[in-house]
């Protein structure tokens, strides 16, 4: 009786290791088979010719609205949603169609002379981007503008189509807080923040990943 006893124990571990074997096994399957971009890096390149910084000043009479100019951009996008690269825009390059109020901007505001660039270095993104389709993400990392840094998170409109991919990013400057002059006047008063919005396109390439650097 002991040994049937025993036997029969030891038949129920055997079968019940073999169940968590398996049920291991099928879950890696499936992880494997839902992620399939889980150890692989994707490279976005922007391309200048259909990458578009737009921004607009609001003040008592009517609404200011101009661009700048991308210099470069790439990103590397981790699968822990970790994030290298840089979005560089030329600061000298911002116009609204009127050049008076051009000059003065340069001049007063950015001071685009001394500071010819304006720069975004994302370092991560929360909530994942899928491999195609549209995604809506939070991205957070490193703004610089006047020369000085700021950490900011934006909120980012993403879709990837194969090899190509577009986005668009909208957030709000506080200029003003942030060191820079107030252009106002005594007959014209304009407001203290400035809207961004940054329409981006370029193509997407995926690659194992190791690291990013």
């Amino acid at each position: 009786m002991g040994t049937s006893h025993h036997l029969k124990m030891s038949s129920n571990r055997f079968e019940a290791t073999k169940i968590t074997r398996q049920f291991v096994f099928a879950a890696t399957v499936l992880l494997t088979l839902v992620r399939p971009g889980a150890a692989q890096e994707r490279d976005f390149q922007l391309d200048p010719q259909q990458t578009l910084v737009k921004f607009t000043l609001s003040d008592v009479l009517h609404t200011v609205r101009g661009s700048f100019r991308l210099k470069q951009g790439a990103l590397q996008l981790g699968p822990s949603g970790n994030v290298a690269g840089v979005i560089v825009v030329d600061a000298k390059s911002g116009e609204s169609g009127n050049g008076i109020r051009d000059r003065k901007m340069h001049r007063e505001v950015l001071e685009s002379d001394r500071y010819p660039e304006i720069s975004f270095r994302p370092d991560r993104v929360e909530r994942s981007v899928a491999t195609s389709g549209k995604s809506s993400v939070m991205i957070h990392g490193i703004f610089n503008i006047h020369g000085l840094d700021r950490e900011i998170s934006v909120p980012a409109q993403v879709e990837i189509n194969a090899d190509y991919w577009t986005a668009t990013v909208h957030f709000t400057i506080p200029y003003q807080k942030w060191g820079m002059k107030n252009p106002s006047t005594l007959f014209l008063r304009v407001s203290d923040t400035v809207e961004i919005d940054l329409v981006a396109a370029g193509g997407v390439a995926t690659r194992d990943a190791n690291s990013l650097q």
